[in-house]
């Protein structure tokens, strides 16, 4: 059964075995435009997927402050539903905090990493 898998990588013509030699792209990014991949930085990649991820945990985290307002302020006196209503606006404003200091320090080891491993500042203008 083992001869079976290597049998079939052995019949595709040697297409997988390309090999680039680029001492200038330690990433091999020039290597991935032959193959018809994406040659965007990985590191940029991460760090797009990390923005939008607390991004929409942010949205989130201010609809549920939003909902928590509205049960209060509809709440007409009734004690229970303002208590529930403070405990999820408490709870909401906690996860508000949690989720802005998430973007600060990833954006603070992210920005240091990358001026690290290339030496070039990172910028705004790089994400984009």
């Amino acid at each position: 059964m083992v001869m079976v898998p290597s049998a079939l990588f052995a019949s595709t013509g040697g297409t997988l075995a390309t090999y680039c030699d680029d001492a200038d792209d330690p990433l091999g990014l020039e290597c991935v435009n032959e193959s018809g991949l994406s040659d965007r930085d990985p590191r940029l990649i991460i760090t797009s997927i990390i923005n939008v991820t607390l991004g929409l945990l942010g949205i989130i985290a201010t609809t549920i402050i939003l909902y928590a307002g509205f049960r209060w302020m509809t709440s007409g006196g009734n004690s229970e539903s303002v208590d529930t209503a403070k405990k999820t606006l408490f709870a909401a404003v906690v996860g508000l905090v949690i989720i802005l200091s998430a973007y600060a320090i990833s954006n603070f080891v992210l920005r240091n990493l990358h001026r690290a491993t290339t030496g070039i500042q990172y910028g705004n203008d790089i994400l984009r």
